[in-house]
């Protein structure tokens, strides 16, 4: 590839930097630390949730007024209006939401369900009560979500659903994945309790499969402490969802739908979203796309910066994905390639006053529970290995994703790592 006078003055800059950067003493050797931002400011800007006037308000107002439940059907109308679901339902959270799910498939028992091992646990988990059993599918590790070419391989005559999880708040490569479950007459599932405001080719996570859920967790990007949300293609699919944990649906169906005999039963769940959840997220769903784009711009400005760095990626996006940010900005550090442990450079980094952290996601088919064929239809096959899995459990950290304008504190970071990376030798040989 041609250099351009662009690529050569930003390669240009980087060698400079790293010279500067290797001139001065590690803050881990008592050198002068490189983030001098104030604490305290650094702290707010990265605080979740980011609760304010507008919660508080709408809160006291919903207490004095005494109409409750009015906020759960108006949150359900403007959430369907932001997504272009043909159907929505809240749910007391997402787990909710999946048992719910899992229910309006209505499968016979024994049907297999793929599901990434790189997931919470209620994904996999809350099948087991319709006698489905989850075969746990890989992750790509330059992506992080699933990974199609692992699903090929392990589909059996019993497969029936897929359930993709868009992990971190990135969208999987929805067109092929879609491609391949409508070739196979598998159901497509989305798992989008990480991915509020996401979207692949224009549209929001959670429309691509017949059914999809969020969870509005106090985590998670749009927080109301406690929530979720089903979406559904199809009113069968809504009305058999909705009526699993909501005794009140049934009796607002049409006289044909199956489900509305059981009027003043549904179908022995309640799984009602709480009011006030629901008069949080009116507020959080507002000011979601702001916050996602702030949060975007920061994290592009400070990986831009990054990425420039031996053996650091970020996972990889295609130009027609959106991806929203949780948790916190998860960087992909080749750590044999680099030569030196994690451990030691996320202590590095902290000594320069860079909150930085990891957090290895636990492998659902390595907990007992998968392993004891009582709990299952019949026992799900625990695979030898997930190289994806491993890897980016392994290989990656996270940083604090910053809500706010503060290119000061962007600048201050991108110069601590390039002041750590500018040490590794010394690091490695420590």
């Amino acid at each position: 590839m041609a250099t351009t006078r662009r690529s050569f003055l930003t390669a240009a800059g980087t060698v400079a930097a790293a010279r500067g950067a290797f001139q001065e003493t590690l803050a881990l050797n008592g050198g002068p630390k490189s983030v001098t931002y104030s604490p305290a400011r650094a702290s707010a800007l990265s605080k979740w949730p980011r609760y304010g006037a507008a919660e508080k308000k709408v809160l006291h107002d919903l207490i004095d007024t005494g109409k409750f439940y009015d906020e759960l059907p108006a949150f359900e109308k403007e959430w369907q209006a932001y997504t272009k679901a043909p159907f929505v339902k809240a749910h007391m959270n997402g787990t909710s939401a999946l048992t719910s799910m899992y229910f309006a498939l209505d499968l016979p028992p024994g049907s297999e369900v793929m599901v990434p091992s790189y997931t919470f646990f209620s994904a996999c988990l809350a099948m087991r009560f319709f006698g489905l059993v989850p075969i746990f599918i890989d992750i790509d590790p330059k992506t992080a979500t699933f990974d199609l070419e692992d699903a090929k391989r392990k589909l059996t005559p019993r497969t029936k659903a897929v359930e993709v999880m868009h992990s971190w708040g990135m969208p999987c490569q929805m067109d092929a994945i879609s491609a391949w479950a409508k070739e196979k007459g598998l159901i497509l599932l989305e798992d989008a309790a990480h991915a509020h405001g996401a979207s692949f080719q224009g549209k929001k996570m959670g429309t691509f499969g017949e059914m999809a859920i969020y969870s509005f967790q106090l985590s998670k990007p749009m927080p109301t402490i406690e929530g979720g949300m089903g979406m559904y293609r199809s009113r069968s699919y809504y009305e058999r969802a909705a009526a699993f944990g909501h005794y009140e649906d049934p009796v607002k169906f049409a006289a044909d739908s199956p489900v509305r005999a059981y009027e003043g039963t549904g179908f022995g769940q309640k799984y009602r979203m709480h009011p006030l959840a629901a008069a949080i997220a009116r507020v959080q769903l507002r000011g979601l796309d702001e916050r996602n784009r702030i949060t975007r711009k920061n994290v592009q400005a400070l990986n831009g910066r990054l990425t420039q760095l031996a053996a650091v990626a970020e996972p990889k996006l295609t130009p027609d994905m959106e991806r929203v940010y949780y948790t916190g900005n998860m960087l992909l550090i080749d750590f044999a390639k680099l030569g030196v442990p994690r451990d030691t450079i996320v202590k590095a980094l902290k000594a320069e006053g860079v909150p930085a952290s990891f957090w290895d996601y636990p492998e659902q088919h390595k907990l007992k529970i998968y392993s004891e064929a009582k709990w299952w239809h019949h026992a799900p096959k625990i695979p030898a290995s997930m190289p994806g899995n491993e890897w980016v459990n392994k290989n990656h950290i996270f940083i604090p994703c910053i809500y706010g304008e503060a290119p000061d504190l962007i600048e201050q970071y991108a110069k601590a790592f390039e002041k750590v990376w500018a040490h590794r030798k010394q690091l490695a040989s420590a």
